[in-house]
């Protein structure tokens, strides 16, 4: 059985954070010579095509459940190397100079005309390995996304930072700061502004948290590998988008659903403080005598105000105050022929979800969540997409949404 979509994987050595994609004659989504880029006639080529030579490829990347935060996405490219291709002391090889760290790898899935990136980062190490009888070599290809050049790359002053910056503005001048390609972006106005930066030293990541954490929205790296930015209203309305429905019956089909029921995710107090500012703090009474204590303590917030540091205190509890029966996790089988390729490959975070799991006794569990995590696990017979599932990240109140626009029940954001 072949599979379900046409797979591309490109490793290109040009420096740079910026993507390209080698141009393929005939290609419907890489063949054209405004998208397509031409790669050097002679040898070594500029950006390579290991398509035909990957053998399985893995890849994660999206929130991290527990900790409550997007984290670095990573992947693995298992290659055949009959020729030594890989080895970088082997002047014969076409790629010869060029295998070094932090090459841009590309892999992504055509089908009926439609490219989708499965994901976009930058090699961090090339690891050698050999059959029992030492005939047949590979090279794993590791790579990780935007997030680690963030992580390495040390700030203090932030260029044309300013009070009064609005926080999707703050994270666009920490990106310049950085020299992230402008054209790698999609950052949104902020709700919330921020006070003049302190000029401390910190990683441009933890900067990037901040204003995240402190507009309580979203930033991540898209698969594409751009620098995506939500704000805090784009958040909570991303919730009343209608789901896709997944189920047993008339839904599309999963497998491995994993059930959780504990007090994990439940945060009852938040301790909130500001540059310069005094110690906000928010109880859920209820939930503090149902639960016990369950605190977080976020501190040196960018902010401008003691009461926007109260009202992240407040969102942030209200949304984690309580506890439900949780579906982490969910896995589509790509080859199962009741699954639509299209719209699984398009599923992406804050992407809705209704699933329904029929029991065992006949009862059922439905939970409608929205995709957090993505992960494949592709090699040339299988083809596997598992999908990580929560709640909302902020809770609001979404005018005549069946799951989010109860006043008893749902909050009212600031």
């Amino acid at each position: 059985m072949g599979l379900p979509a046409t797979l591309h994987v490109s490793l290109d050595f040009s420096t740079g954070a910026t993507f390209g994609v080698p141009f393929t004659l005939d290609d419907p989504a890489d063949g054209l010579l405004d998208k397509g880029i031409l790669a050097a006639s002679s040898t070594p080529a500029l950006i390579a095509d290991l398509t035909d030579v990957a053998r399985k490829i893995s890849i994660r990347q999206g929130r991290n459940l527990i900790r409550d935060t997007y984290e670095s996405g990573f992947a693995t490219v298992r290659c055949y190397d009959p020729t030594g291709a890989f080895n970088p002391q082997n002047v014969s090889s076409p790629y010869y100079g060029q295998l070094t760290p932090l090459r841009k790898l590309r892999i992504s899935a055509t089908h009926n005309g439609n490219t989708y990136y499965l994901f976009s980062g930058y090699t961090t190490d090339y690891v050698y390995s050999y059959d029992q009888g030492e005939n047949v070599s590979y090279v794993d290809i590791n790579a990780s996304d935007a997030f680690r050049l963030f992580n390495l790359a040390a700030v203090t002053t932030i260029t044309g930072q300013a009070a009064g910056q609005d926080t999707g503005t703050r994270i666009n001048k920490i990106l310049d700061t950085v020299d992230f390609p402008t054209s790698m972006r999609s950052i949104s106005t902020g709700d919330s502004l921020t006070q003049a930066d302190a000029g401390n030293s910190r990683t441009s990541l933890s900067a990037l948290k901040n204003c995240e954490f402190s507009e309580q929205g979203a930033f991540f790296i898209t698969p594409e590998g751009n620098t995506i930015f939500k704000n805090r209203s784009e958040v909570i309305e991303s919730a009343g988008v209608s789901p896709i429905a997944f189920n047993q019956t008339s839904g599309i089909p999963y497998k491995n659903l994993k059930f959780a029921f504990d007090d994990k995710l439940i945060v009852n107090q938040a301790n909130i403080t500001r540059l310069g500012g005094t110690t906000q703090v928010f109880i859920d009474a209820d939930s503090v005598a149902t639960y016990f204590p369950h605190s977080i303590t976020s501190s040196d917030l960018v902010v401008e105000t003691d009461t926007e540091a109260a009202n992240i205190a407040a969102i942030y509890v209200n949304t984690r105050s309580e506890t439900t029966i949780r579906i982490d996790e969910m896995t589509v089988d790509l080859l199962d022929p009741n699954v639509p390729t299209d719209t699984i490959l398009n599923m992406d975070y804050f992407t809705n979800v209704l699933i329904t799991n029929l029991q065992p006794d006949g009862s059922t569990i439905t939970k409608n969540l929205q995709v957090q995590a993505i992960a494949w696990e592709i090699t040339p017979s299988t083809w596997l997409g598992i999908f990580g599932t929560q709640e909302p990240l902020v809770d609001g109140f979404i005018l005549d949404n069946t799951y989010y626009g109860q006043l008893n029940d749902d909050i009212l954001s600031y």
